[in-house]
């Protein structure tokens, strides 16, 4: 759905309800601004179609309503599977795509815990199946739990590990989280750190969250959204 449109027409009455139209909305569901309005018409443009612009918004309560009908449509479609026969599967698919992936060069074990399929992968020279701050590793996850979830009636969690990178990463996270923290408490300024994972912005706030001096936030669209550190006044 559209959170806002601009649109026109020869009247304002016009132009308003084009943009309704399109939004599929009533007139008490937006903000209404009029962009431009040719009052003033010389005698070379009073020939000239008259044309008046605006732009309609949805109210920010009736976005935010709307993404969490969104949100819960979609927890709901995507439950955490229960059914083991189905988890046992994804299990042994799993192992056989790694087989054929990782040839002989590295070990490698798969996991049930909990109903989450866990995958641990061993080896001398892993940098590259790591990559950037554990990149290579976020996209390999993806790739085994699309392959997880080929044939799951409902979601199937994966979790993938190279050399116990996460745990080293996690760590990292929230010893930077403490620190920044710190800085934010003595320059009473704020900090934006750089776009990272969901998995990794959650460490970071969940770092934070039982100190009562700094609050923290996330910001900007995927893949750049980052967290955010300031006073919690």
């Amino acid at each position: 759905m559209l959170k806002n449109i601009i649109t026109e027409g020869k009247t304002t009455n016009e132009a308003i309800e084009k943009g309704l139209k399109e939004l599929k909305v009533s007139k008490e569901m937006v903000d209404i601004k009029i962009l431009e309005e040719n009052k003033k018409r010389s005698f070379y443009n009073i020939l000239a179609p008259r044309v008046v612009k605006v732009e309609l918004t949805l109210k920010e309560d009736l976005v935010n309503k709307e993404q969490s009908i969104k949100k819960e449509k979609y927890k709901e479609k995507r439950k955490k599977n229960k059914n083991i026969e189905e988890i046992e599967l994804a299990k042994n698919n799993i192992e056989e795509f790694l087989k054929e992936f990782l040839k002989e060069d590295y070990a490698y074990k798969v996991n049930i815990q909990d109903l989450d399929i866990f995958v641990d992968i061993e080896g001398e020279k892993v940098n590259h199946l790591i990559g950037y701050r554990g990149e290579n590793i976020n996209a390999l996850q993806v790739i085994i739990s699309a392959i997880a979830n080929k044939k799951s009636s409902s979601k199937i969690n994966v979790f993938v590990d190279v050399v116990g990178y996460k745990e080293k990463r996690k760590k990292t996270l929230e010893e930077l989280a403490e620190k920044l923290s710190k800085t934010v408490i003595k320059t009473g300024k704020s900090i934006s750190l750089e776009p990272v994972t969901a998995y990794e912005r959650k460490i970071i706030h969940t770092k934070l969250q039982s100190n009562n001096k700094v609050k923290t936030f996330s910001k900007g669209e995927e893949p750049h959204r980052r967290v955010v550190i300031t006073l919690n006044k």
